[in-house]
């Protein structure tokens, strides 16, 4: 394995330029959906972020047959299916889960019979679902900069709102706050952040910036703003580490980033000072038994 200095210094090779470039996607991509996913996990969300994922692949699919840009295409795929469900679910008779069931996979098998009629069909599917973090085009990083400072700036910007219809819809509701409308725009956040990232880490693997950073935070604090900044830290320093590994045992970037994203998640798991299973077992006890008393039995 390669020592970090011989790594820095292929970061600065004008041979090897699509390095730099791969490591500041993925560090964005991670921030981006370290900062959105905190609202995805402390909602439940992670089945919706998902499905987001898969609602993306259609436009991105399009965008790709027609050499149209990937985030914008992609983009609009998911925000008219975000839309579609958000009105679809407005029939009582129907459970929002399924209603997000039957759209999004519908749009994945849309996104499938797409891509399938582009030259080269299995790379760029492979492409597509497992990510292609050393061919991405300077054109494409400019526009995931410009999406990525948009997503946290919306979010900033509606912080006090989310967080209200996080801990209590129905009040919400009565604080006159819109909450069909903040769900929509939290969807299409979601839908900004998963293309972002698509390009780095995949289709298939892509929930898992989304989630598992903040899912990590989540264990190491309970203060929301404590997470907010500890979710981006730990996803844009997975990332890295993510392809450092990857870079010196000539692994996949995107599955190698995952891994990393887990391993982090199964440290807090375990040694988080509150939350952590050994924290919660010496709260109780169990590691270290008091001696019995004399005379005990």
């Amino acid at each position: 394995m390669m020592s970090p200095i011989e790594f820095l210094t292929d970061l600065f090779n004008p041979d090897l330029a699509f390095l730099p470039k791969a490591l500041l996607v993925a560090v964005m991509s991670s921030i981006v959906c370290g900062v959105v996913g905190c609202h995805v996990v402390l909602r439940g969300m992670a089945f919706i972020g998902d499905a987001v994922a898969h609602a993306v692949f259609p436009g991105l699919a399009v965008a790709f047959v027609l050499s149209g840009n990937l985030i914008l295409g992609g983009t609009v795929a998911g925000v008219v299916t975000a839309v579609l469900v958000a009105v679809f679910s407005q029939n009582r008779r129907l459970r929002e889960d399924s209603v997000i069931g039957v759209f999004f996979v519908a749009a994945f098998a849309l996104g499938i019979v797409i891509i399938s009629r582009a030259p080269g069909y299995a790379g760029s599917l492979q492409q597509f679902l497992f990510g292609s973090i050393t061919g991405i085009p300077d054109e494409d990083l400019y526009v995931a900069g410009g999406a990525g400072v948009l997503v946290l700036g919306v979010v900033f910007l509606l912080h006090k709102e989310f967080v209200a219809i996080t801990l209590d819809r129905e009040m919400a509701r009565a604080m006159g706050l819109r909450v069909f409308w903040l769900d929509i725009v939290l969807y299409v956040l979601v839908t900004l952040a998963v293309v972002i990232s698509v390009q780095t880490i995949g289709n298939i693997l892509v929930l898992a910036l989304l989630v598992t950073p903040a899912a990590t935070a989540r264990l190491l604090t309970d203060r929301l703003g404590v997470m907010m900044l500890l979710a981006p830290a730990i996803g844009g320093l997975s990332a890295l580490v993510g392809l450092y590994v990857s870079w010196s045992w000539d692994f996949p970037t995107g599955g190698t980033v995952v891994l990393v994203l887990t391993a982090a998640f199964l440290a807090a798991w375990l040694l988080a000072p509150r939350h952590g299973l050994l924290a919660r077992r010496l709260r109780r006890g169990r590691v270290w038994p008091t001696a019995p008393a004399d005379g005990a039995v």
